[in-house]
Formats: structure tokens, sequence, C-alpha cells
């Protein structure tokens, strides 16, 4: 389902290349692959080592660079860009980036993908300091903690910064002789090196868009590191020494491209083997089994293999239809999906249908797609979910930060399959999950390296700014949920 359907959003994300003939247009086609990160507005920063050219605007990538000559006035030969979804400060034109910060010492073009959990924290400190800010968004906070070093080093300057700000963060900055890429000391959000035959770097969120350039990937970036590029190639630092993989599972499960490799983990793979073993654990008598498009399609099939059932077209995604962006009310969010989705009623009809979705968040979206089967004929509708219920909120760069909109949060089992309406619902348990994925590099991580909170609630860092309010919530939803949910 596209995200603003589906209800869950990443932030962003970003594509840079250091030092390559085109590099407007390689950075513009390498976003183009990242689209499903972000659709509410995307920009590009160019230097030619001298100076710098940006363009941003709101809608999608294809929108805002629509004009003839845009793309084309955007010179030289190193660029950064960023699709963006909102899950800090608002869709304004002041939050499109990569943001431009013009100093009298050398301009900085900044982009990020994450949240930061203490930026609320910051940002009244900085502005006590005397800091204005352009923008509501998290990500300018770093230019203002690296500017108050102006004494130091700029790399030391940005690495003392680093370890100032919490929570879920991917930088890529591009000054006017090097291009830097930074990662939080988890390593919540995807970030890939690759290189161009012609000895180009560039780095992106997934290693998809390096397929698309026509780069070969070279590393993951790993937790705390910094990568310095420059003309003298690519130089490995590290901000903290103080990590531990806790890669965002949300990425395998639904944000990534399928054909995206992360830590050396096919994505596609990895949602066939979830759906593989959910038909091991939440067997359905059953006549054929659906997914619903795009991202529940890999785990679709796996669980059909494994449960021997035909693997059936039964929900069709309308490709054409405008997109609506961020539907903000439960009206538009249910037109929304009747609109995208078509039930295909000789496929469904008379049959029991076991439907593979990837993950419940709101149940707005499994409630219609139940409706649709049953109005196209299906006798049964059975849904089982590639991931563990969403039970607790994300404050790492989703879109999701209460638990009251959480549906697995205030009701039972039961309670959440009689709000959807399907004959019968089941979940891929968390051992399940990290086993699926299967992380080479974790080494003694907790689960596997990757972040489950969603699932269990423990999550692998401090929460900062939104400490009370979690607890809060969390309170409330316990005492009225009681132990319907406690393991």
């Amino acid at each position: 389902m596209p995200h603003e359907i589906k209800g869950l959003n990443e932030e962003c994300g970003i594509f840079g290349v250091f030092d390559a003939n085109d590099a407007n247009h390689l950075t513009y086609f390498g976003l183009h692959a990242l689209q499903h990160r972000g659709q509410e507005g995307a920009g590009i920063v160019t230097t030619d080592g001298e100076q710098f050219y940006q363009h941003r605007d709101t809608g999608l990538l294809s929108q805002v660079f629509a004009k003839e000559g845009t793309l084309d006035g955007l010179h030289g030969r190193s660029a950064i860009g960023h699709v963006r979804y909102s899950t800090s400060g608002n869709g304004s034109l002041a939050n499109i980036q990569p943001f431009l910060f013009r100093f009298h010492d050398g301009n900085i073009a900044l982009a990020h993908n994450g949240n930061l959990t203490n930026a609320r924290t910051l940002r009244r400190q900085l502005e006590d300091e005397g800091a204005v800010f352009q923008s509501n968004s998290d990500t300018e906070i770093l230019i203002h903690l690296i500017r108050k070093k102006r004494d130091m080093p700029f790399i030391d300057a940005l690495k003392a910064s680093l370890n100032e700000v919490h929570g879920g963060f991917a930088f890529l900055m591009l000054r006017k002789d090097s291009m830097i890429a930074a990662l939080d000391p988890n390593g919540f959000r995807p970030m890939v090196v690759g290189r161009m035959p012609s000895g180009a770097y560039v780095i992106a969120s997934e290693s998809c868009a390096l397929d698309t350039v026509g780069a070969e990937l070279v590393r993951d970036v790993l937790p705390g590191e910094i990568i310095i590029i420059d003309r003298d190639g690519m130089h490995i630092d590290h901000f903290t020494t103080d990590t531990q993989l806790a890669i965002d599972s949300m990425e395998f499960i639904y944000f990534a491209r399928p054909d995206s490799n992360i830590h050396g983990i096919n994505v596609h793979t990895t949602r066939k083997k979830m759906g593989r073993m959910l038909a091991k654990e939440q067997p359905v008598d059953a006549d054929i089994v659906v997914g619903v498009p795009n991202s529940s399609l890999s785990a679709a099939s796996g669980y059909a293999e494994a449960a021997g059932l035909p693997y059936e077209m039964g929900l069709i995604k309308n490709q054409y239809v405008a997109r609506t962006f961020i539907a903000p009310s439960q009206t538009q969010r249910d037109l929304g999906v009747r609109m995208k989705l078509s039930a295909v009623r000789g496929v469904v009809a008379g049959k029991r249908v076991a439907v593979i979705d990837d993950s419940i968040v709101r149940g707005t979206t499994s409630r219609r797609i139940v409706k649709l089967l049953r109005d196209a004929g299906a006798a049964e509708v059975h849904m089982r979910i590639a991931s563990p219920a969403f039970r607790f909120p994300c404050f790492y760069g989703i879109d999701f930060s209460t638990r009251a909109e959480l549906l697995a949060a205030n009701y039972d089992l039961e309670g959440m399959r009689q709000t959807i309406g399907a004959d019968s619902l089941g979940f891929l348990s968390k051992s399940s999950l990290i086993k699926a994925i299967g992380l080479p590099d974790a080494g003694d991580a907790p689960n596997g390296g990757l972040t489950v909170a969603y699932f269990d609630g423990q999550y692998p860092t401090p929460l900062y700014d939104y400490e009370a309010g979690y607890l809060a919530s969390l309170h409330k939803q316990q005492k009225m949920m009681g132990d319907a949910w406690n393991e």
C-alpha cells in the first residue's frame, strides 16, 4: 500500500554524489529510486567547488523539478538530495531539505533521515543562547551546535556535536571540497556507500539507489561512523565507539524496497522468510493466499509456498490514481483505500481467503481490505500479519508516537479481529521476525541487532524529551487494557 494510505510513514531518503559528471541528474535519479521513503517534498543542492546551487519544493520529485531548466540550473560535480516525509516539523517549504547554510567561512548543505529524541531540549537551550532557527525541523539543530564550536576544526566540531544529539539519525553534508555522512550509534536507519565506474563516490539511504545510477555497493555505513569523501578518496572515522547495532526492523518489514540490501541481507528474501515462518506459526484452512500490494507481496508468496496453497492476485492496486499524500482524517483514509485498492471478484468469490499483510497500525487499511473482499464474494477472510503486533510508539523516525493510535495497544487479539471484521487474525512472533532477518554482523547485540521496541516496549536508547509523555500514555493504556496483552 502507498504509505499515505497505510498509516506508516518513513521520514525521508537521502542521496549524494561527490566529484561526478552530471551530479545533478545522478542525484535526481537516485532520489527517484528513494521516492517511497518520502512524498511530501524534495530538494537538491549542488556545488562547483566555489558556489552552491539549491532547488527545493513541496510535492513529489517529478513535480519539484518539472519546470524545464530547473535541474540543469544546479551546476557542479557534487550534490546531495533529499525526499521528505515530515515526522519532525511541518510540511512547509522552510522544512524541505537539504538545508543550505551560507557562512562567511564556508557554506554547508545538510540532509537528515531520522528523528532526534532530545531535539526539544537542545532547541530551547540554543534559542536561550541566541540561536535563530529558520525552520521547525530538528535537522537544523546540528548546524547550530557545530557553529557554537568555531574555535575547533570542522570535523572535531562535528564529532562533538554528534555526541550531543540523540535518537535515530543519518546525516549527509556537502561542503565545497567534501561530502560527509554520519550515522547514529545504533544505526537505526540504513545508509550505504557506493562507487561509480568513474571512481566517484555515492552515499544513499538504500542500495537500490546505487543500482539506479550504476554504482557498485562498497559498504554499509556502520553505527557511530563518519564517512568523509574528498578528492583524496574515502576516509572512515568515528564520533563514538560506544555503539550497538539496532537497525529498525521496519526497514525489512515495510519501508525498504524489495531490491535493496541492508547489512548484506536482501529485503525481498527476508520478507519471503517472514511469510514462510508466518505460515508455520499461524496456519489457516484457506483456498487461496492473497498479498496486499505492494510491500506484502514477498511475504505472501513465502506464506503460499510454505502452506502449499495457490498464490492469487486477489487485490489490485490502482497505479494511476493521483497521490493523496498524508490523509489527515479517518474519512479520507477510508476513501483513499477505496481509491487505491480493488478486489478481483473472479478470483476471490466463494473462496476462503488468507490475506497476508506486513503490519497493522491503526486498522483502517485492514478493515477496508476485509470489507472489499467480502463485498467481492469471499466466503471467509483470514488476516495474517508478517510482523508482530504494533503495541508501542516509534521515536526514531516513523510517524506514530502515541499508543492511542495503535490498534494493538487498545484491543486484545479478539478485539482486533472484531474491529477489522476478519474471520481470524494472526501475527508473526518476535522471535521468528528476528530469525527471518538474521543480520550477519549483529554479534551479541540484543534482538539480533534489530530495534523491535514497537512490539515489546524495550527501547534500545533513552527517550529523553519523549519519556514523560510516553510513560503517562503507557500507564493510561495499561489501566485500560489490564493484562490483556501482557506476555
